[in-house]
């Protein structure tokens, strides 16, 4: 065994993302074990009970049927990155102020949603909206499987309402992006030509103290060849923010590789729809009635306010069903 090795400190940095991976893989499995344990418990009950034991054998077994629902999605995350931290952008769409004032929903829905999940979140970049919202945010995602779940949130988001920028308070449809990256912990898996990258830097804005506001620490990175940008202003650090926006670029010409891998293979397979993440999703109607409804899976809720407090447990685990073919 690798952690039982007498050099396995001899290489820390590996050491601990082998520990790091260890403690992962117990979390994963302890519940499978605890569930298991109650359902051999619970079908020894079966076969002595009579008739006035059923209603205790109902309770335990609700309590078990309400494990699995929590374990269960667990199973559909197979994917190489699965179980990284990663990153989310929100960008507002067409649609000027209301739109933007919309992505500024998404990334208040997104923050609550990783607090829900004791996830860590440290915003590395944003604009403000002109009169409201945001124009575009990046949250860096730190916790087990951050990737595995967000990812299901990738696409574009539709929300239909009263226009509060409207004077006639009008029913307006507002667009945004959400996007998805994982964090990348083995950089050598995508080679980047340094000569390719042109590298800016310029002072952050908004709160974070005189060192943050009055030194060029902001990176902005654009791969060339591409001409994918990626940027980073939250680190005291420019070394920090540059790190971070490195591996962001990373992640997205990875996609972008792993996007035009699929998109081949769907071309010999004569697949029709296309590859890419930017389609409609999900559904969020305010007015004339309450509904929130994901186009992928069709499940839907009237509880508009839960899902915008980051109550989204329930279309992500359907979303991992549909994409394990498990419905």
């Amino acid at each position: 065994m690798k952690a039982a090795a007498p050099t396995i400190w001899d290489d820390q940095k590996a050491a601990n993302t082998l520990f790091a991976d260890l403690r992962n893989l117990k979390k994963q499995w302890e519940p499978v074990v605890n569930l298991k344990s109650d359902v051999d418990g619970l079908l020894e009950m079966t076969e002595l009970a009579t008739a006035e034991d059923l209603p205790s054998l109902q309770s335990e077994y609700e309590k078990a049927q309400a494990k699995w629902n929590e374990i269960e999605p667990m199973l559909y995350l197979g994917g190489e990155f699965d179980h990284n931290n990663c990153y989310i952008t929100i960008s507002g769409g067409a649609g000027g102020t209301e739109a933007q004032d919309w992505a500024g929903f998404l990334m208040r829905m997104y923050l609550r949603y990783c607090e829900r999940m004791e996830w860590k979140t440290t915003l590395l970049d944003k604009t403000d909206g002109q009169e409201a919202g945001i124009k575009t945010a990046t949250i860096f995602v730190e916790g087990d499987p951050a990737y595995g779940y967000l990812k299901c949130e990738k696409g574009t988001h539709r929300l239909v309402r009263l226009s509060p920028f409207n004077a006639k308070s009008l029913r307006q449809t507002s667009f945004a992006l959400v996007e998805v990256l994982p964090e990348i912990k083995d950089q050598d898996k995508i080679q980047v030509d340094q000569n390719e990258l042109r590298v800016d830097t310029y002072r952050s804005g908004g709160a974070g103290g005189q060192h943050v506001n009055k030194t060029e620490s902001a990176i902005r990175i654009t791969h060339l060849p591409t001409g994918i940008v990626v940027s980073c202003q939250t680190e005291r650090s420019q070394i920090q923010n540059r790190e971070r926006a490195l591996n962001m670029l990373l992640a997205k010409l990875l996609e972008k590789r792993q996007a035009e891998e699929l998109e081949q293979k769907h071309e010999l397979k004569g697949a029709s729809q296309s590859a890419s993440f930017g389609q409609q999703i999900r559904s969020y109607v305010l007015h004339p009635y309450q509904m929130v409804k994901d186009l992928r899976t069709d499940v839907e809720t009237s509880n508009t306010q839960g899902v915008l407090d980051g109550d989204l447990q329930q279309f992500i685990d359907a979303e991992l069903k549909r994409q394990a073919g498990a419905i």
